[in-house]
């Protein structure tokens, strides 16, 4: 895949370092020739020095020829002039990093399809951390309506030891919970299915309402109540008097 970004900041030469590692043609742009000799020197990249919101510049980075161009720098209204140039240059795909919230309808009205807005992931995935000690990484879905979290099941879990349909069927189980994956005891990441058995110590990956994560985090921590002797119990084992 042909991608082509704009801004070599640290998030952008991170994203730019990573999509190469996985294969894909990597084109970044940066006005910074410091930046754009570190993303050359220490990644392999190709990258080119100048103003991304050049005409000129994106048609030597072969914008209308990318599957994906991404816009990352600093302000947003150069964000919003390189999806404009991206866009009218025929590239498919155009995502952005908005810093205002503002700029929301601005992208959507320009044709952006994809915005990221790190106010929105940050505050998400920071909340739901503070809110629940127990899970260990988040991410804020359906703007903001729904959380994918992972959570590990304790040893004493009520539902370790019981399959995926088992757990699903029960009268406790938050209805928008959806099992995502699960990992975990010498095996890597896999697709649950039905007849999948959730074991302690696993690390499950649950999506749910936002509305609801502390209901399903409640049920899956809910730990097994051991069982109080009875009387008769206790008077078998009870020393008999002298």
């Amino acid at each position: 895949m042909k991608v082509v970004i704009a801004g070599a900041g640290r998030m952008g030469l991170a994203v730019s370092a990573h999509l190469l590692s996985l294969g894909h043609h990597v084109t970044l742009v940066d006005r910074d020739t410091s930046l754009v000799k570190k993303a050359y020197e220490q990644h392999g990249l190709v990258a080119l020095s100048g103003d991304a919101s050049d005409p000129a510049l994106l048609r030597e980075a072969e914008a209308g020829r990318a599957e994906v161009v991404l816009a990352m720098l600093p302000r947003d209204a150069d964000n919003l002039a390189v999806a404009v140039l991206a866009i009218s240059a025929g590239a498919k795909r155009v995502m952005v990093r908005m810093r205002d919230p503002e700029f929301r309808p601005i992208y959507l009205a320009a044709g952006v399809q994809r915005i990221f807005s790190e106010i929105d992931v940050f505050v998400g995935a920071m909340a739901t951390a503070i809110e629940h000690e127990a899970v260990t990484h988040s991410m804020v879905l359906a703007g903001g309506d729904a959380v994918a979290f992972e959570l590990v099941l304790p040893k004493n879990a009520t539902v370790a030891g019981c399959s995926v349909s088992e757990i699903a069927a029960d009268d406790d189980f938050p209805k928008s919970c959806v099992f995502a994956g699960m990992s975990g005891n010498g095996r890597g990441v896999v697709a649950p299915r039905g007849a999948s058995v959730v074991e302690a110590g696993m690390t499950l990956l649950l999506v749910a309402a936002r509305d609801e994560v502390a209901v399903v985090v409640d049920f899956f921590l809910k730990g097994r109540i051991s069982r109080l002797p009875t009387a008769e119990e206790v008077a078998s084992v009870r020393p008999p008097t002298r």
